[in-house]
């Protein structure tokens, strides 16, 4: 037996150097221990800027790209050259640490603003915390609109803030920033007027028994879902990401549940002690609910998005304007930090996500260029990652290790063949020499 776990050791430990397996769930700690809640996954290969207090040397962002900056509060300053044919999203994601405290006058607000220091179409965006030091996304944007500011090719700014109270926290905290561009309708043929109707009825979400589905700690590592039960687990301030594909026409139906919790004393309750916030794949806030939790059974139904349709982005409504365009709606799902003062930490809530993809698949709009690169639209390997239930740092694991394999494939095949040609020279010799 002692020789059979020195091979299974080798084997595992030569797979994992070729990174062809992953950690083994499970191993994070022992039982009734608790656990610190992980924190936000930074997106892989992000580059690292310093932005400015002002315009003068701010660092060049350039769409498609992802960047790593810290922010106190206060402004940082960035740089990013604009063609005339696009539409330009960037999305800034705060991190506070778990043990920071925050208040409602504490968030995050982007800004995009021209030489002259105007406001973009689409600017500025913003988001406040509420109770709890939880991953904050904001986006400011250059929306191409007709008769507006900010319309011509150029070198614009992007300006971060910030905001804390006197009290607040003065530490610098994590920054990511991604800019993805839209690229304009080709024909002169864009809508120009929002949807006035469309089906807006409570969802009818799916009653089957749940599979489990782990959440990521962000966005970069949200857990993929299509429609369905889905079973996870949440602990006091932990908040847990989730990613559906929505394409051209579809809706999303979604629903949340906390079960019964181990309570340490007899009463007590968490005003929002289950949120849930639904975001579009250029991470702006779609919308978002709470419930109150006393440790019993707590749920929360969001209303059903919109179809996603180009045209929304002309409705004043949030939540229409931000169902834009086809791609990954992110869900985060948060249990207050509240709810620890009267349940037992090391006892993590089983927690139950209902969602469905509601809608077939419509006709996309006549883009002038490609969408994929933006990170927008919904690919085959998209619905093939809702299925099996991925993130995205699996999805590209798993496609990297296909490609080695491809390539071990290869050598194998040419070492094999390389080797019978030989033997078979070999052969030929000995029988030409054979009197």
């Amino acid at each position: 037996m002692g020789g059979v776990r020195r091979v299974r050791t080798a084997a595992m430990a030569t797979l994992a150097a070729l990174g062809l397996v992953t950690a083994l769930p499970g191993a994070a700690g022992a039982a009734g221990t608790p656990q610190p809640v992980p924190s936000y996954r930074g997106a892989e290969g992000a580059e690292a800027v310093v932005g400015k207090p002002s315009t003068a040397g701010a660092p060049q962002l350039k769409a498609g790209s992802v960047y790593k900056d810290s922010i106190a509060p206060g402004e940082r300053y960035y740089r990013i050259s604009l063609d005339d044919r696009s539409s330009v999203y960037v999305s800034a994601v705060l991190q506070p640490p778990g043990s920071a405290k925050v208040s409602y006058s504490d968030g995050l607000e982007v800004e995009v603003l021209n030489a002259e220091n105007r406001s973009c179409p689409g600017s500025p965006g913003r988001a406040a915390f509420g109770y709890d030091p939880v991953p904050l996304s904001a986006v400011g944007a250059r929306v191409r609109q007709e008769d507006a500011d900010c319309q011509g090719a150029a070198t614009y700014y992007v300006k971060v803030t910030r905001e804390a109270g006197k009290d607040g926290e003065q530490a610098e905290w994590p920054l990511e920033l991604r800019v993805q561009r839209e690229p304009e309708l080709g024909g002169g043929n864009a809508p120009t007027a929002a949807p006035s109707v469309w089906p807006s009825a409570s969802p009818t979400l799916p009653g089957t028994d749940p599979a489990r589905r782990t959440g990521g700690t962000g966005f970069n590592d949200a857990r993929a879902l299509d429609t369905g039960v889905w079973s996870d687990e949440l602990r006091p301030g932990q908040t847990r990401f989730y990613r559906v594909p929505l394409d051209w026409g579809q809706q999303l139906g979604l629903a949340a549940e906390l079960s019964a919790g181990k309570l340490t004393k007899d009463s007590g309750y968490a005003p929002s002690g289950l949120t849930v916030s639904l975001y579009s794949p250029y991470r702006s806030l779609v919308d978002d609910k709470d419930a109150t939790y006393d440790g019993k059974q707590a749920g929360l139904t969001l209303p059903r998005t919109p179809p996603v349709a180009y045209e929304n982005r002309f409705s004043t409504d949030r939540k229409v304007g931000a169902v834009r365009v086809a791609g990954w709606y992110y869900v985060a799902v948060t249990m207050a930090g509240k709810v620890g003062e009267f349940t037992q930490d090391a006892v993590p809530v089983p927690l139950t996500l209902r969602t469905e993809v509601i809608g077939t698949p419509g006709k996309a709009p006549a883009y002038a260029e490609d969408l994929a690169g933006a990170g927008f639209g919904v690919a085959a390997q998209d619905r093939t990652a809702a299925k099996e239930g991925s993130t995205a740092v699996e999805a590209d694991a798993a496609a990297a290790n296909r490609s080695v394999m491809r390539v071990v494939a290869g050598a194998g095949f040419g070492t094999g063949t390389l080797l019978l040609l030989v033997l078979g020279g070999w052969i030929l010799l000995a029988r030409r020499r054979t009197p």
